[in-house]
């Protein structure tokens, strides 16, 4: 009788109380930054696509480029880490290439940020 009780025991496997809790630990916090990064990431990629854009149909000038940059911060509502002012524009064989870099820094719980450095080129 003893012997089939220890065997049981042996083959009962399972996920214990304690490590249930300590996943859902683990992919609430990846969760927590998942949802506090993709926005960023988002606005990110809104103002790569506008310098692209930019960059292809826009003046010649660097005030026109602002301009243009600024026309388009306007209407997308997602742009706010960065201005026309911090774009750096120059020329590389008759065409126009804007950059840009900024830092986002993200709370994620207080007093532990994140800190993200994005830059970028238009193509």
């Amino acid at each position: 009788m003893r012997v089939s009780r220890l065997s049981t025991a042996r083959r009962q496997r399972g996920v214990t109380l304690f490590g249930l809790m300590a996943w859902a630990i683990v992919v609430g916090f990846v969760a927590l930054i998942v949802m506090k990064v993709l926005p960023t990431m988002n606005e990110y990629f809104t103002i790569q696509k506008a310098v692209n854009k930019i960059a292809q149909e826009g003046g010649s000038t660097v005030p026109q480029i602002r301009a243009a940059f600024e026309r388009t911060k306007d209407i997308e509502y997602s742009i706010t880490s960065i201005s026309a002012k911090d774009l750096k524009i120059t020329k590389e064989n008759d065409k126009v290439v804007i950059e840009f870099a900024y830092d986002k820094e993200i709370e994620l719980i207080s007093p532990v940020f994140l800190l993200i450095k994005y830059e970028g080129r238009s193509k």
